[in-house]
């Protein structure tokens, strides 16, 4: 599940409008004789590490400049993107002619699209055919779009609700179908999402650590530091775009079992994980949590349901390996020890 837990049924994304100081600063990278890279949803958690590792890697900052697109560029994440050195502009993802501007002289593309603003999978698919058009149209070099598996199709319409892996992946046919040099980057399982929400201090279980889901204790999740690796994989798609050019990169750090993500946080935590355990949650239980208290409609409640169940049956990855993605990166990934003993996601009581 790639969603920070939403606090109502509105679940925010960076919608973009188009800004007219474009064409002076693309002209300035292109005589910088920098690559431009133009980074979509720069302010938020993929976009915004790829736009952090372009502007900071030693590798890529020398040879890279960063056209940031984010929904509002006079905020002050876009204005940090400024002083770093990114060129901050916006479009509109419903209007196609705002994202060639975007991309105009760009060597690359980092397109991600977020289906929890509206919960509407053929907004989403509409929107990332826009950017696959609008890609084509500019001539862009290599398009790396945030992709998912089709669940529909993996689990044989056996789990078919699972909306924001389904509408991405059919970005992802889209972009195959119209032939564009574009590269697929499959985000795991956010790490994000278990501090603090579906992992926190149960009063039903003597207030002890619990990490709380619909699936068994031997469900396998594909996790992964969104905010800090993300552009981990991205640069390895573009040091090796000829290798990767129509190739799917997986996005995890590991596959870890629930007792697993627990073994971890006791290792990390080991006074407040003496009593740490998992605790598998009845289906309704869960459902009811989404509708009744995040306000969520039923449709997206069956939809979460849905994708947890995947880590229990086909797999969110469908099963494939990570080895060959691993293989390409040159920096390491961020583990879940680490990870949790880091986030301030936890509260007060385990900074």
């Amino acid at each position: 599940m790639t969603l920070s837990t939403p606090s109502s049924s509105t679940i925010s994304v960076h919608l973009l409008t188009q800004n007219s100081h474009h064409c002076t600063t693309s002209l300035s990278s292109t005589m910088s004789g920098k690559k431009i890279i133009t980074v979509f949803g720069a302010t938020g958690v993929q976009g915004g590490s790829v736009a952090d590792i372009f502007l900071h890697d030693p590798k890529l900052k020398s040879d890279w400049t960063v056209r940031a697109v984010t929904r509002d560029t006079s905020k002050e994440s876009a204005k940090r993107l400024q002083q770093q050195g990114a060129e901050v502009v916006a479009a509109d993802l419903n209007d196609k002619s705002t994202l060639v501007k975007a991309m105009e002289g760009a060597t690359a593309v980092f397109a991600v699209t977020n289906y929890w603003e509206k919960c509407d999978m053929k907004l989403e698919i509409q929107q990332g055919k826009n950017l696959v058009d609008a890609a084509k149209e500019a001539g862009v070099q290599q398009f790396i779009w945030s992709s998912l598996y089709n669940i529909a199709k993996l689990s044989n319409g056996k789990l078919p609700n699972v909306y924001h892996f389904d509408s991405k992946a059919l970005v992802e046919d889209y972009a195959r179908e119209v032939d564009i040099p574009a590269t697929f980057f499959l985000a795991g399982s956010y790490m994000s999402n278990l501090p603090g929400a579906s992992f926190r201090r149960d009063p039903q279980a003597n207030n002890a650590w619990t990490l709380s889901l619909p699936v068994s204790e031997q469900a396998v999740m594909p996790v992964f530091d969104a905010a800090a690796d993300t552009g981990k994989f991205i640069k390895a798609a573009v040091l090796n775009r000829d290798k990767v050019l129509g190739k799917r990169l997986l996005g995890a750090t590991n596959y870890l079992t629930n007792a697993q993500i627990i073994e971890g946080f006791k290792k990390v935590f080991p006074e407040a994980g003496k009593t740490a355990s998992y605790k598998k949650l009845p289906d309704d239980v869960f459902r009811e949590f989404w509708t009744k208290y995040q306000g969520a409609p039923e449709f997206v409640a069956q939809e979460l349901l849905e994708n947890m169940q995947l880590f229990d049956t086909y797999g969110y990855f469908g099963g494939e390996s990570l080895d060959e993605t691993h293989a390409l990166l040159e920096d390491k990934l961020t583990t879940w020890e680490e990870y949790a003993a880091k986030t301030l996601k936890w509260g007060e009581e385990l900074k």
